[in-house]
């Protein structure tokens, strides 16, 4: 049998991405290795969502690429090989074993394999009693642990995570990453946005810091925790706010605010 090759790793190179005149990812470049936890940081409407569907695939880019393992395609291999759960989740007309049964089939998996493997992850998340439960009656937290499951079951080489644990109480939250840790040990690389600094701390080994659209900082999970070199990340993680940077005073004494 011929050994499949790894997609990783993923390197963007000059990534942007404009809506209705205006650019809201710009120039975009870095590379995620193979076992990374890379976990994505900034405010509301830095960019974090769009620069994780723009290397998943559901987003065209302006101008720049990304490229998997050197392939700029987006070839099927390529798709096979990563999942994404929304901070939204998305559920189907059938029950949370036939949702997962599904995204298996489109992945190709013999029908035999199918439930016994959808409902092994199911039981993973703590759902194996609601299996033939209807999706779309579950709980938030039911159904974000679905989607969790769902993306398991495909056996990703990389898993995007867009805020999995937004509007969660503690304990759904606990159980996230609680699946989120068990992915990454069986060999998925992780490339997750979040607002929870505790649960970046947690999880990640790697993070990625964006302000307005710009990836300001890249480090070690560790290092920036202990002290960012940018500035704008610094007041970050210090709770500032940060719409806008000051520059020095007028001369008639008012403060000009600076736009990134």
């Amino acid at each position: 049998m011929t050994e499949i090759r790894s997609i990783l790793p993923l390197s963007v190179n000059g990534l942007c991405f404009e809506a209705r005149g205006k650019r809201l990812v710009k120039e975009a470049t870095f590379k995620i290795e193979a076992g990374s936890r890379t976990m994505v940081l900034g405010a509301n409407g830095a960019g974090k969502s769009l620069l994780l569907r723009l290397c998943h695939g559901l987003l065209d880019p302006a101008q720049g690429t990304v490229s998997w393992n050197g392939d700029v395609s987006f070839s099927k291999a390529v798709r096979a090989r990563q999942a994404m759960v929304f901070q939204r989740p998305v559920m189907l007309r059938r029950s949370a074993l036939a949702n997962i049964e599904y995204a298996l089939k489109l992945q190709g998996v013999e029908k035999a394999e199918r439930a016994d493997r959808a409902y092994s992850v199911l039981k993973r998340v703590g759902l194996g009693r609601l299996a033939d439960q209807p999706a779309r009656v579950l709980s938030f937290g039911e159904q974000q642990r679905l989607a969790m499951a769902r993306a398991w079951a495909i056996r990703p080489e990389v898993l995007f995570l867009d805020e999995p644990s937004a509007s969660l109480d503690p304990s759904a939250t606990h159980s996230i990453e609680e699946s989120i840790t068990a992915i990454a040990e069986e060999g998925a690389t992780i490339i997750m946005t979040t607002h929870d600094l505790g649960q970046a701390k947690r999880l990640g080994t790697d993070v990625m810091f964006l302000h307005r659209g710009r990836i300001l900082e890249q480090a070690n999970a560790s290092d920036f925790f202990a002290g960012p070199k940018n500035d704008l990340a610094q007041a970050f993680l210090r709770g500032d706010l940060l719409w806008w940077k000051r520059k020095a005073p007028y001369p008639g004494g008012g403060i000009e605010a600076q736009k990134i």
